[in-house]
């Protein structure tokens, strides 16, 4: 769908329908919006633009008539080619056949729905997977940036593995945990999405399969699929993925490798037991199975700290171990880690420095003083702190609004809760009547085709009372779409 950035001034002399119609015909003329372009719902453009729908239809009759767009039974409105006729002899560039051309695959539209919305600061957003606002450390930033001008002398490009000083903060960080990584062996990337996109086109042949927990939070993007690559789930239980299938199912889907969240994961938040992170070990070893441990969330347990990573019990180089601060300090650093062996971390270094020649120098300057100064961890008490508030709070909700319509299982860390609907119900209309309630929420079909009668919520952003509100209201839009 078309962006649409601005609105019509209901305080001018000039009819909206009128402004409605230039404004259009200037994108179009600008080639902004290109020749094949599907042009919003009128239902969308009055929402939007917050007028009746008879003044969207008047302009686009009038575009019609001029021959700018073309509207057709069960297809929508389109600008068509006999646009540029009227307004130029040169046929333009047919932009939206390269825009399906391209090798990487879009969103999913509820992403890209999910991704628009979240910006609409009168949204409450119950499925983002983020530190609320109301988190940032501000006192603690400022003393951090103060402490960088005494000894930043440069904020050149760093070396391909990103800054040696952030680096052998971070091994010494990762021994706590109990995974022994020389700077050498560690990559900084742009979050540990990045990371992902680089292993994807690194290190994997096309046509190659991916295990993963199903639900996944990879099933959301497209990042090895772009790749050429399919993903295949394995079931999951209260303990974590089911590792005595990945012996019989690499046989029959000659898997590449295994991706996996085992601490909180997204979305259930289920903590995989420390049992069978050793299974799960022991058996990827005996079948040469390669290990995406995504470990993003592991610092944010509220109830008691969860099991070592796979990392941490991996003696073979078989784990490629995924860290962030993303989760528990900043998105907007862009920050991430990846340890591995030396050959595959030069081997992504290498990529890194064609893709973007290195992650943000000041991030990785800030990031290294908070992991060097111990405000970091005295950051993530806090963090735990406010999030086990968050959790109690949205619990509560659930209890009090949604105990007899649905089911749940409370997280012991992290930021999701994975929510079973019981009725039987479209959760495409749900998703769109809670977003018209001003709600916005995260389907479970995202992450996993098949459940459809799931919701990803996070207690991490929105407001306490947002978090109540958001919980009530989608109580009654769950009743309502029941009825």
């Amino acid at each position: 769908m078309l962006n649409l950035d601005w609105k019509p001034d209901k305080s001018s002399p000039i009819p909206l329908y009128v402004q409605i119609k230039k404004y259009i015909k200037n994108k179009i003329e600008t080639g902004e919006w290109p020749v094949g372009s599907k042009i919003p719902t009128q239902r969308t453009l009055a929402k939007v633009w917050k007028v009746n729908r008879s003044t969207i239809v008047t302009a686009m009759e009038e575009l019609i008539a001029e021959g700018l767009l073309e509207g057709k039974s069960g297809s929508g409105t389109r600008i068509i080619n006999n646009t540029w006729s009227l307004m130029t002899s040169t046929p333009p560039s047919d932009w939206n056949s390269y825009v399906h051309a391209g090798i990487h695959q879009p969103n999913l539209p509820t992403i890209q729905e999910i991704n628009k919305a979240e910006f609409d600061p009168d949204i409450i957003r119950l499925g983002t997977g983020e530190p609320s606002p109301d988190l940032f450390p501000r006192d603690m930033m400022k003393n951090v940036f103060h402490r960088l001008t005494d000894h930043i002398d440069s904020l050149g490009y760093e070396e391909p593995k990103g800054s040696l000083y952030l680096r052998e903060q971070l091994s010494k960080h990762l021994k706590r945990l109990g995974i022994d990584a020389s700077p050498s062996s560690i990559l900084i990337v742009s979050g540990a999405l990045q990371a992902l996109q680089l292993i994807s086109i690194g290190l994997l042949q096309r046509s190659s399969t991916i295990f993963l927990e199903k639900p996944s939070y990879l099933y959301s993007l497209h990042v090895f699929q772009s790749a050429g690559m399919r993903l295949f789930g394995l079931p999951l239980d209260e303990n974590g993925i089911h590792a005595k299938t990945i012996a019989y199912q690499k046989k029959r889907q000659n898997a590449a490798l295994l991706y996996t969240i085992p601490t909180f994961h997204n979305p259930t938040g289920i903590l995989m037991s420390e049992e069978r992170r050793r299974e799960l070990l022991e058996i990827c070893e005996k079948e040469r199975l390669p290990i995406i441990e995504d470990d993003v969330y592991r610092e944010l347990w509220l109830d008691s700290p969860p099991p070592p990573p796979l990392k941490s019990m991996d003696k073979n180089g078989l784990v490629l171990y995924l860290g962030s601060i993303s989760k528990t300090l900043s998105p907007g650093f862009r920050i991430g880690w990846v340890v591995a062996p030396e050959p595959v971390i030069e081997r992504l270094a290498d990529i890194k420095m064609q893709t973007d020649y290195g992650s943000s120098s000041l991030s990785q300057w800030a990031v290294a003083e908070w992991l060097s100064s111990g405000l970091y961890h005295q950051h993530l008490e806090k963090v735990r702190e406010e999030l086990r508030t968050r959790r109690a709070v949205m619990i509560d909700a659930l209890q009090k609004y949604l105990s007899d319509i649905a089911t749940w299982t409370i997280p012991k860390g992290g930021f999701y809760i994975w929510l079973r609907i019981l009725p039987s119900l479209s959760i495409r209309d749900l998703f769109e009547k809670a977003l018209d309630r001003g709600i916005l929420l995260n389907p479970g079909n995202v992450y996993d085709q098949y459940a459809t009668q799931y919701l990803r919520l996070s207690y991490s952003y929105a407001s306490l009372a947002d978090l109540n509100k958001g919980i009530f209201r989608l109580a009654e839009v769950i009743r309502q779409l029941k009825s």
